[in-house]
């Protein structure tokens, strides 16, 4: 496989469980070696004590030595990763994520999230230029999520490069700008994530209440959920097939450039239908995924 991870970008590593991700997070780092081919990070080979020095990593599964106290823990990392202990910059560090209340607790005492933002920072120690983080946000709750979010968004304003993997979608979708989608070892799709959730030529256009529903159909529009207008037939109105549960004013259109679709707008707008909400419709990246897997019931 190859990746082509661009310098200050947040890119995510996506597929289902067992297609290898942890694997090649551990063959970029030198912890394990491939049977086959050349691994190159940052320019050099990962087994470089210069190219480590240069990597923050937090794995899936961290080992923490219980007795220790976090202050201690950081200063011993530090001393790993051949920097100067700094017991200032390492309490302001651990403020940072959000483990300021714990600094004199035994890392033995700590919840799951709590092991995780120490892991944290731990890779963040040094200002590395590439941050590889396995699983970042597991066993933390969703406010803690928001706090690891916006440390990792200072970390790639700052020019440092994230490479997340995680099975959290939404996380990776709202950190990320640039994900892969790997299953079986082979990198099925790769890109920027706009590019990837594009549904094509469809838009939602959102009209004011007492739009004809006749022009409007008229006009290239369908009712949201691929429905017709309504359809009546006996004594009792029925509804055209896959109407059920649309949004009432919300229409889909298909417009293959702008011209084409403001084209439309002015054909509606003509008929008296006042626009109030356009959007073009996208995949979100749990559909994306399934997409390029190939159906449901795939474990992310």
């Amino acid at each position: 496989m190859d990746l082509h991870v661009p310098a200050g970008s947040a890119f995510g590593l996506i597929g289902p469980n067992g297609a290898g991700k942890t694997t090649f997070i551990k063959s970029v780092l030198g912890i394990v070696r491939p049977s086959a081919g050349a691994v190159r990070v940052l320019g050099g080979s990962p087994e470089d004590p210069a190219i480590r020095a240069r990597i923050g990593y937090l794995p899936e599964r961290l080992h923490l030595p219980g007795t220790w106290k976090a202050p201690a823990f950081l200063a011993t990392v530090a001393r790993l990763k051949g920097l100067k202990p700094d017991g200032g910059a390492h309490t302001r560090l651990l403020e940072r994520v959000g483990l300021a209340e714990a600094l004199e607790r035994r890392i033995g005492g700590y919840s799951k999230g709590m092991r995780q933002r120490l892991g944290l920072a731990a890779a963040l120690l040094g200002d590395p230029a590439l941050l590889v983080l396995d699983e970042p946000t597991d066993g933390i709750d969703p406010m803690g999520r928001l706090e690891v979010r916006r440390i990792l968004q200072e970390e790639v304003r700052r020019g440092v490069t994230l490479f997340l993997n995680s099975h959290l979608l939404a996380e990776t979708e709202r950190v990320c700008d640039r994900v892969a989608i790997l299953a079986d070892g082979r990198v099925l799709r790769e890109g920027r994530l706009e590019d990837l959730a594009k549904a094509g030529a469809r838009w939602r256009v959102r009209f004011a209440p007492g739009a004809d529903p006749a022009a409007l159909a008229a006009a290239g529009f369908t009712p949201s959920g691929g429905a017709g207008p309504e359809v009546r037939g006996g004594s009792a109105p029925v509804e055209a097939r896959g109407a059920v549960g649309r949004e009432e004013g919300v229409y889909a259109v298909e417009a293959a450039d702008v011209t084409v679709l403001n084209a439309a707008l002015d054909r509606a707008r003509a008929s008296g239908a006042l626009l109030m909400e356009l959007k073009r419709e996208g995949a979100d990246l749990e559909a994306v995924l399934l997409g390029a897997v190939g159906g449901p019931g795939v474990a992310a």
